[in-house]
């Protein structure tokens, strides 16, 4: 087998002749590079700065934004108004409700006082007073009416007189004085004639003269008219 020709010997150090040998040949081939690059004249040119581009503005698309921007507002400013309307007639609306109830309460509570009034004067009225039905009941009745009718005359003056008359029957009647003997004698309580009940009857009480509270009010009427009250009369009267 034959040997081969070429054997690989110890590399050696590149001198400084060798270097700068190399960086000659680097420097040419930039400049090979450089000549190729450059135009067939042989004129090498330089760039210039483009013109700026002129911005172009229109009044008519500021006219347009305001426009558009005013009647964004004018239409918020609407539907503002439109709240405050709404606003202001609901409480407008609530207001006149309210009055409207006050008024109803206030005239739903004068109704039911009225109504309230008319039934104690209803009660008031089926519950009268009761009396009992004796000469102190009788007395205490009459005083009641007569103090009605401004007619003066006091529990002892009535029962006084009325003892002296006629005991306490409300049935006794004078059958020998003067008045019987004219054919009108003195009857009941207090020994009225006819005539005198007829003349001095107060009103609210009976047409009947032997009804003892009918009687003492008229005999009181009568002695309040001539002596000033029953209290003044002591005998016959």
């Amino acid at each position: 087998m034959p040997k081969n020709i070429f054997t690989r010997g110890r590399s050696r150090p590149l001198n400084r002749t060798h270097k700068l040998a190399i960086a000659g040949v680097g420097t040419l081939g930039a400049a090979a590079v450089a000549l190729t690059a450059v135009p067939a004249s042989g004129q090498t040119t330089t760039s210039e700065a483009a013109p700026t581009a002129k911005v172009a503005y229109s009044t008519q698309q500021i006219q347009d934004v305001h426009a558009g921007i005013t009647g964004q507002l004018a239409g918020a400013g609407q539907k503002v108004a439109s709240i405050e309307a709404k606003k202001e007639a609901s409480a407008q609306a609530a207001a006149k409700k309210k009055a409207a109830a006050e008024k109803a309460a206030k005239t739903r509570a004068a109704e039911e006082a009225a109504s309230r009034s008319a039934e104690r004067a209803e009660v008031k009225q089926v519950a009268k007073k009761s009396y009992a039905n004796n000469l102190d009941g009788w007395i205490r009745e009459a005083r009641d009416i007569l103090a009605k009718h401004d007619i003066p005359g006091s529990y002892e003056g009535i029962h006084r007189n009325i003892i002296r008359e006629s005991s306490g029957n409300p049935r006794a009647i004078n059958d020998w004085d003067i008045n019987a003997i004219n054919g009108i004698p003195s009857k009941g309580l207090l020994q009225v004639i006819p005539p005198t009940f007829k003349a001095y009857h107060v009103p609210g009480t009976s047409w009947d003269i032997y009804d003892p509270v009918a009687n003492i009010a008229a005999a009181c009427n009568y002695a309040a008219d001539k002596y000033g009250t029953m209290d003044n009369v002591d005998s016959a009267y």
